[in-house]
């Protein structure tokens, strides 16, 4: 494990973008993360899109795997499910995903959650 990385938690976030989206990402940074997106220079579906509001962050997680596949669970989810468990508990969205239960194919597209 690289330096940098082992130093630093990884934890899996949820952003609400001002056009009402959702964008789900991951980071070992999460202050640095979100400065980034807010100016700009985080990821191309959040340009644009601001003001960005951070809607849920998880516990740290173990590593950077974990944490990818945590975002791939979230990513599953249908975005009612995402929308209800943000106006129930917040955090109760990440509570509620496993990694290994979602039942829908993997998709490579990777922008609005």
């Amino acid at each position: 494990m690289e330096a940098a990385t082992a130093a630093r938690d990884w934890c899996v976030y949820l952003l609400r973008c001002a056009d009402g989206s959702l964008y789900c990402g991951v980071t070992n940074d999460f202050p640095a993360r979100l400065q980034a997106h807010r100016a700009g220079r985080g990821a191309r579906y959040t340009r644009g899109r601001g003001p960005l509001r951070l809607a849920v962050k998880t516990r740290p997680v173990l590593s950077r795997g974990e944490a990818l596949s945590l975002e791939r669970a979230i990513k599953r989810c249908p975005r009612g499910d995402k929308l209800a468990a943000l106006r129930e508990a917040g955090a109760g969205l990440v509570a509620g995903v496993s990694a290994s239960s979602s039942s829908r194919p993997n998709r490579t597209r990777r922008t609005r959650v």
